[in-house]
């Protein structure tokens, strides 16, 4: 079922001009809406690749379909998207939400963060899983990460965000590039030393249960890719095959000229245009 939007809080930051709002459930849900300047598939790209992040058990925000009522938008000024030339209002009906990572407690959430708590966040490994998803997926986007902690607690941890431009955003499509779907800086990848790095979601993503993946596909509401089910399913049989080439797409990144795995022994250099 969907979560009912009661309340918009305020805009977000990012291209998908999303909405921080409450819901009937009393969580925050960041909220992208169906005519966001990006694409509509957006959203069925946050909906499927952060589920499957979650399956492979990965730290991403809980998803849910959000219904913006007509009511809702007509009595809230500030829903409207700006499409360069005009503005338009916010589309009623199903949209994408992700938990807003923090909850309802506000300045214990960051996207910045200076080298030395960088380097100290709770599940800084997860960058190097959330490297395979994001290469699986095709992310033709930077990597992308907020970072809370509780309150009297000192080291943050790490969420990662963002997820539309998998699948190359609205084109459905995979054209694979070593420093895509990359974090920017390096010092995230420097506890990699090989394979076993990776583990446990590198192996979890190439043996997913098929039945998982559809599984994902299916609860994506049809309006937010057109109602083209044979697109979908394009799209899901093309996930299925490229979970054997995730190891070779890492290693693509691994040999650019960023050197991101410092202390992976055996690791080569390559030039990469």
């Amino acid at each position: 079922m969907a979560v009912l939007a009661v309340q918009q809080i305020r805009r977000m930051r990012g291209g998908a001009q999303g909405h921080l709002m409450l819901g009937a459930d009393g969580q925050l849900w960041v909220v992208k809406f169906q005519n966001n300047p990006q694409h509509r598939r957006v959203l069925a790209n946050e909906m499927l690749a952060t589920r499957l992040a979650a399956s492979a058990g990965l730290t991403v925000p809980e998803t849910a379909v959000v219904e913006v009522s007509e009511w809702l938008i007509e009595h809230t000024p500030d829903l409207e998207v700006d499409l360069g030339q005009r503005r338009e209002r916010c589309a009623a009906g199903l949209q994408f939400g992700a938990r807003y990572v923090g909850g309802l407690m506000p300045g214990q959430v960051v996207d910045y963060l200076p080298e030395e708590q960088l380097g100290e966040i709770r599940n800084l490994r997860e960058f190097a899983g959330m490297l395979c998803l994001d290469k699986w997926t095709g992310n033709a986007n930077g990597r992308q990460a907020v970072f809370s902690r509780k309150t009297r607690e000192r080291k943050y941890s790490a969420c990662f965000i963002d997820q539309g431009y998998c699948f190359h955003a609205g084109e459905w499509r995979f054209e694979d590039a070593p420093l895509r779907g990359v974090y920017p800086r390096n010092l995230v990848y420097t506890p990699v030393t090989g394979w076993a790095s990776f583990e446990p979601w590198l192996t979890r993503m190439e043996t997913m249960d098929p039945a998982v993946v559809w599984g994902a596909a299916e609860e994506i509401p049809p309006e937010w890719y057109g109602g083209d089910m044979s697109e979908l399913e394009a799209l899901v049989e093309t996930l299925l095959l490229r979970r054997g080439r995730i190891r070779d797409l890492v290693e693509e990144f691994g040999r650019s000229g960023r050197e991101p795995f410092p202390k992976w022994v055996g690791m080569g250099k390559r030039l990469v245009m």
